[in-house]
């Protein structure tokens, strides 16, 4: 927090008072008695008084505006419990310890500081759920680092009140708070500034922690990165057939100006009701029928064939009923779509086959088609298809003939071994403790460990004891061994970097 801020927080001079007059406030900048007690507001207490809170005499704060927050060290202790908080539990906290500066209903963030949750929310269930990356993106457009924003923003699918602030930390993509009030009366400028402050203290934090993040932490960052970056895959997929749907009429020789006008725009329709509709399904459904999976498929690729000459044979699963996990039915269509795209760029081409199969418990997607047969093993490259493939440990095989054809197989596995939950066995320690068992991991003794971190002894003596209990092992040699595998020791910015 900067020491503006501060100042802001503890300034309770005449100027903050409407009532307080500027011969008081001459009288108080040049430190000279007052003849006469100074009028005060409701809340505060004479000059003659003295407030438990109160940290200048004679001064006094607008306490309306910053209720709790009066003080410089009610902010510090607020910033603590925050940076104290796991990292998936950071955004409750901090839309808890902002309720009293800035009264809200849903909080979200969009931050490029740390990759392992960028987009979150949370608040009413029917709002923060509700409220996507998009509408946050095109509000962090309009607010700048370090200055603060209020007014109405598009949240959750309509114009709402909202305050936002944005920070961007050196090395970082900056990150975006978003809190969805109840009403739109505009808040002054001093929670404005708290906020603001708070937030790039948040953000710094949290930046500190990705940068020097512990093996376990970038493990599952990647882990997110990987899944948002399948979800990306999917959505940019979904747009390329759509552009290439709509390019094909235009582009039609068989057609005059106005049809292919119309049936673009018929497609262009379609296709964004199919977008949105599939969205609305992938959110409601974790499972859904093969032939209800295969069907979607379909929908997807006749547009592409419209107006080609390229015949399309779909041959659906036998077992249509059988229940296929979403991300195995989003990566098989993804991948047929995208092979299919990949052998309509080639000439000579009258007939492509598309079939779905069960092969015990994998399901089989097989594109063939009576071309050249002289595609690359690498052909699907450009869509990153083997990659979307092999992140649900299935496999992709590209089997060309010349004067054949080619064939393009996808395995993917319908059950998957659940991945264990990686946790950071350290997660539960204080800043204090973490710093203590750093000392311990590079075998200081409990002097050495006092003296390095200006504490008593016994100090030293009771976190050890409080770290024990917290790992669960009974000695310091155990602890230690337990700090290794979680990247301890680390460089001596331990505490101010994580």
């Amino acid at each position: 927090m900067t020491s503006e801020v501060a100042d802001h927080m503890a300034d309770g001079t005449a100027d903050g008072l409407p009532d307080a007059t500027a011969e008081d406030a001459a009288r108080h900048a040049k430190g000279t008695p007052e003849e006469h007690p100074r009028r005060t507001h409701p809340d505060q207490t004479r000059p003659d008084q003295t407030r438990p809170d109160q940290t200048r005499p004679g001064r006094t704060r607008p306490d309306s505006e910053l209720p709790g927050w009066e003080r410089p060290e009610d902010a510090l202790a607020r910033a603590v419990e925050v940076l104290r908080t796991p990292r998936p539990a950071i955004l409750p906290r901090l839309s808890a310890t902002l309720a009293g500066l800035v009264p809200h209903t849903a909080v979200a963030q969009l931050s490029g500081v740390c990759t392992y949750s960028p987009t979150n929310a949370h608040g009413a269930a029917d709002l923060a759920g509700r409220i996507t990356s998009l509408e946050l993106a095109d509000l962090a457009g309009a607010v700048e680092p370090g200055r603060p924003w209020q007014g109405e923003a598009v949240l959750a699918g309509r114009p709402r009140p909202a305050v936002a602030v944005a920070s961007a930390p050196a090395g970082s993509n900056g990150a975006l708070l978003v809190l969805v009030r109840e009403h739109g009366t505009p808040l002054p400028a001093r929670p404005l500034a708290v906020l603001q402050q708070f937030w790039e203290l948040v953000t710094t934090h949290s930046h500190h922690r990705a940068v020097d993040a512990a093996p376990v932490h970038a493990a599952a960052s990647r882990a997110s990165a990987g899944a948002r970056g399948r979800a990306i895959a999917e959505l940019s997929g979904a747009h390329a057939s759509a552009l290439t749907a709509i390019l094909a009429p235009l582009r039609s020789a068989a057609l005059d100006d106005a049809t292919a006008r119309r049936s673009a725009t018929e497609l262009a329709v379609d296709a964004l009701l199919g977008l949105r509709a599939g969205a609305d399904l992938d959110r409601e459904l974790s499972e859904e029928p093969a032939a209800t999976a295969f069907a979607r498929l379909a929908d997807e690729l006749r547009p592409l064939l419209r107006h080609s000459p390229v015949r399309l044979d779909l041959l659906a699963p036998s077992a249509g009923d059988r229940s296929v996990p979403a991300d195995t039915a989003h990566t098989a269509r993804a991948a047929v779509r995208s092979a299919v795209l990949t052998m309509l760029e080639q000439d000579d081409l009258t007939r492509l086959h598309v079939s779905w199969q069960f092969a015990g418990d994998a399901l089989r997607a097989v594109v063939r088609d009576d071309g050249p047969g002289l595609l690359a093993p690498d052909a699907l490259a450009v869509h990153r298809t083997t990659d979307r493939v092999a992140a649900l440990a299935g496999r992709l095989t590209v089997d060309a003939v010349p004067g054949w054809g080619t064939t393009v197989t996808v395995d993917l596995p319908l059950e998957l071994p659940a991945a264990p939950v990686a946790q950071d066995p350290l997660e539960g320690l204080q800043p204090r403790e973490l710093e203590v068992l750093d000392q311990l991991a590079q075998g200081r003794r409990n002097r050495d460990i006092a003296r390095a971190l200006h504490i008593s002894e016994s100090t030293v003596k009771f976190h050890v004891a409080n770290i024990l209990a917290k790992l669960g092992v009974a000695s310091r040699g155990e602890a230690a061994a337990l700090a290794h595998r979680a990247g301890l020791p680390s460089a001596p910015a331990l505490f101010a970097a994580s």
